[in-house]
């Protein structure tokens, strides 16, 4: 009689074991955010490189592709740079950098709302006093009046507009807490 193959059968001393080979194109993916986030880090002010909290190698590193010139060697850093955080959960400074980011967007949105105003008093006068105060009715409105005569009589003498600026400055105070507050927001809705 022929002996059948038992598919049932158990078979202890043939079992085979297969090494699971890293998928090569999601790793190169990865380094490849890692890379742009290592060029993304080497645009930032020293202040904000030091808030990320960095690794001393990493934090060097990135320091130094700050100042190179794109060249190979830049290249060569931002490759070690994107090595090196390969090796750690990046989560934490992917945050920390998007928040960086946003609050330069914030600031970049109080900008382009001051100059709006500033020049809105300029040229409109009364009208949009009455319009900034109802926004804003912490505003000094002898200061802005008396900042608007000062800007009229430097324009028609020809000197420089250091009213202009210090009404800048002055409508900066309060648009800069409001845009602040907006920002802690997102913080406290992230944190909970």
């Amino acid at each position: 009689m022929m002996n059948e193959f038992d598919p049932y059968e158990e078979y202890d001393e043939e079992i085979e074991y297969y090494a699971v080979r890293p998928n090569k194109t999601k790793i190169k993916k990865e380094i490849g955010v890692l890379f742009e986030m290592g060029e993304t880090m080497s645009k930032l002010s020293a202040t904000h490189l030091k808030s990320l909290d960095l690794p001393e190698n990493i934090h060097k590193a990135v320091s130094d592709v700050a100042t190179m010139p794109h060249n190979g060697a830049r290249k060569r850093l931002l490759k070690y740079i994107a090595g090196q955080l390969h090796k750690l959960d990046v989560s934490p400074y992917q945050e920390k950098l998007a928040r960086i980011q946003n609050k330069s967007a914030h600031s970049v949105r109080e900008h382009h709302i001051v100059e709006h105003w500033r020049d809105r008093l300029i040229h409109e006068g009364n009208d949009a006093i009455t319009e900034l105060f109802d926004e804003q009715p912490s505003v000094d409105l002898q200061h802005i009046r008396q900042l608007l005569r000062n800007i009229k009589k430097e324009t028609e003498t020809a000197k420089p507009p250091k009213s202009t600026r210090l009404l800048y400055r002055y409508l900066k105070t309060f648009f800069q807490f409001e845009d602040d507050d907006v920002i802690e927001e997102d913080e406290e809705e992230s944190d909970s």
